[in-house]
């Protein structure tokens, strides 16, 4: 795992180039190089920052030339031992044991056409010194991000979005309408970026760079597809249900190719408890990490007892369980954190992520195995089960349904001392229960519906809110799949995914220099995942009933059935005590209220359900804040006042 960057025909490319790669230096604390060569009358530069992981040697060094191909390259190929021995049948000879030399060998070989067969995540840029071109690559499933800006006929590329902003300075500018997407979801779409000027390189696809100012842009995979094929083929009577542990058994084992010792996330949970007792096969004693709250935190919360189900997975096969308490300064890392993720990200887990692998790495382990995906592929969120049981609850009679909703609306979500999750979750539920399909869905995971987002920011912007909505239905709409569990597997691992849980693991991870690799996300999982028919994903009342079933042949069945918990934050002990003043600041005298982006009385209201019990805003407020540093964070000195209407030009400074 690296931090790449790099510049095409641009100005002064080389002292840019240099600027992007210290940018991103907490990604490879290892080793650094930059590389140089002509591209028609420009030139391009190639910068590289290395976290060692697979041949620690010089041999594996970055940007890595051979063959006329320079390649800068940031992941993990976890196919590379068998397209190491075929190409060496056919004659290529290896320098070294790393899999970017792999990479670089099969691009030599066979171009774009060797992309489909590359099994992990990765993003890289490769320039061919025979025709001056310069290729951007990101991986099937956006693990691995990869951020660019064109202008005229140059092309400047890095890992992380702030390399950009801080290299480039006031020629960026805020993207209204990313903000209001980040308020709807609490994070931002691949599809789009915090800034105008910049683009992220879709999943799965290439962009080639000729001298002669052509882009041609290209999809090598795409999910659409690969889960219409598989939905096509469980249509067939005779075609048994894919191995669901054998498939994700030999996932894991792939993933743990490493010269380096390889350890877990450890929650307790299904997934994580899965792929640690799957790796605890091949690494006997694997180091395994997992988190606490502090007992009034917990209390107030209404959390499961994680650390109990983590401890009893750790004794049964044998891990080396290390416990970290989450009790963090959190005033401190507020800013920190939203620095680290580049766009706003509303999401308290990534604090949690960035805490464990700091723990982690302090004790020198560099590599660690997740269970992202999971829930996403095979429907394993309340939101899937809720969605499915709304069905049925739109078929009650209309005079059993109003005095059932005026009755949950009635109740608190908490008192002064204990949070009541049942009825946080009741009133969510009835909140999309009686909705459209893709808009009940839509609903059931994001902050607002149209109405309330409407009221929350500057009212000329009612024509961006309503094209992220337009975005999200056709985006939800843009497939041929019947099935609708599968419909939201689907949209989350297009949209949920890459935009929200990938992204903040890898730059919560990479802020602390340990990579994370994440099993369930691989190509092979996705294609069982999705050949897997919903009603064997939510059996009954029972979600992610597939992925259960698989999972006995290794887990207890007091593990696999156990109360799913979250892999979230105390927030609503922390937004009443530790953040309570700065929330009060950022409501009334805020950059995004005084520039009338946000609206101060909505806030308000917000604040106040959220004092009374009367409601859970403890999410919306800390996405507020998190906001609200992101955006001072990218305001350059002497900006003027943002206005919501208007959109006007805001030079910006990203500042660490």
């Amino acid at each position: 795992m690296c931090g790449i960057a790099g510049t095409y025909v641009w100005p002064d490319g080389g002292a840019l180039t240099d600027h992007l790669t210290a940018a991103v230096a907490h990604r490879g604390p290892d080793g650094t190089g930059r590389y140089t060569h002509r591209a028609g009358d420009g030139e391009v530069h190639l910068g590289h920052r290395r976290l060692s992981i697979i041949d620690l040697s010089e041999t594996g060094a970055q940007p890595m030339v051979a063959d006329g191909l320079a390649m800068t390259y940031n992941g993990e190929l976890y196919n590379a031992p068998e397209l190491r021995a075929e190409l060496a049948a056919a004659g290529v000879r290896f320098r070294g044991t790393s899999d970017t030399e792999v990479v670089l060998q099969a691009w030599r070989r066979w171009g774009t056409d060797c992309l489909p067969r590359l099994r992990g995540m990765f993003a890289f840029a490769v320039f061919d010194e025979r025709t001056g071109e310069l290729v951007l690559v990101r991986d099937q499933l956006g693990i691995k991000p990869l951020f660019f800006v064109r202008r005229g006929r140059g092309l400047v590329f890095a890992s992380e979005l702030k390399a950009l902003a801080g290299a480039l300075g006031g020629s960026l500018h805020v993207d209204h309408a990313a903000l209001v997407a980040s308020l709807l979801y609490y994070w931002v779409p691949d599809s789009r970026c915090a800034f105008r000027e910049a683009e992220k390189l879709p999943p799965g696809s290439w962009l080639r760079c000729r001298p002669d100012g052509r882009v041609d842009r290209g999809r090598f995979w795409s999910l659409r597809d690969v889960a219409e094929d598989a939905a096509e083929a469980t249509e067939e009577p005779d075609l048994a249900m894919p191995d669901l542990n054998g498939i994700i058994a030999e996932s894991t084992r792939r993933h743990m190719l490493a010269d380096v010792p390889v350890s877990t996330f450890l929650s307790g949970g299904l997934d994580s408890s899965y792929l640690t007792a799957l790796a605890a096969r091949h690494q006997p004693g694997i180091s395994a990490y997992t988190i606490g709250f502090r007992p009034e935190d917990a209390k107030f919360e209404a959390m499961p007892d994680d650390l109990r189900y983590a401890r009893q997975v750790a004794s049964r096969f044998g891990v080396d369980l290390h416990e970290i308490e989450i009790a963090p300064q959190i005033l401190d890392l507020l800013p920190r954190m939203t620095y680290h993720l580049d766009e706003p990200i509303g999401d308290p887990a990534a604090i949690n992520t960035f805490l464990i692998c700091s723990a982690a790495r302090e004790a020198g382990v560099k590599v660690m195995l997740s269970g992202m995906g999971a829930d996403e592929l095979f429907a394993g969120y309340r939101k899937h089960l809720a969605n499915l049981l709304a069905v049925r609850y739109q078929g009650l009679p209309r005079s059993v349904r109003q005095p059932l909703r005026a009755a949950v609306d009635r109740l608190p979500v908490a008192t002064s001392r204990r949070g009541y999750r049942s009825v946080r979750f009741a009133k969510r539920f009835l909140s999309f229960a009686e909705l459209p399909e893709e808009t009940a869905f839509r609903r059931s995971y994001t902050m607002y519906d149209r109405a309330e987002l409407l009221g929350l920011v500057n009212p000329d912007l009612a024509g961006t809110v309503d094209d992220v909505l337009t975005e999200h239905a056709d985006t939800y709409a843009d497939n041929a799949l019947s099935d609708h569990v599968n419909r939201m597997c689907l949209a989350d691992a297009r949209m949920f995914l890459p935009g929200l849980n990938l992204a903040y693991t890898d730059r919560a991870s990479m802020a602390a220099s340990t990579e994370v690799r994440v099993p369930f996300v691989d190509v092979e999982v996705v294609k069982a995942a999705f050949r897997t028919p919903g009603r064997r994903k939510i059996a009954g009342r029972q979600g992610k009933a597939a992925l259960k079933r698989a999972a006995l042949s290794t887990l207890p069945a007091e593990i696999v059935y156990r109360p799913k918990g979250l892999f979230s934050a105390p927030l609503r002990a922390w937004m009443s005590r530790d953040l309570a003043p700065l929330v009060r600041e950022v409501v009334n005298d805020g950059v995004l209220v005084s520039s009338g982006f946000l609206q101060r009385e909505a806030l308000q209201r917000l604040v106040a359900e959220d004092a009374s019990g009367a409601q859970d805003r403890s999410k919306h407020l800390w996405h507020i804040v998190s906001l609200e540093y992101w955006y001072r964070s990218a305001l350059a000195a002497g900006a003027g006042p943002v206005s919501g209407a208007t959109e006007p030009s805001m030079s910006v400074e990203m500042r660490g």
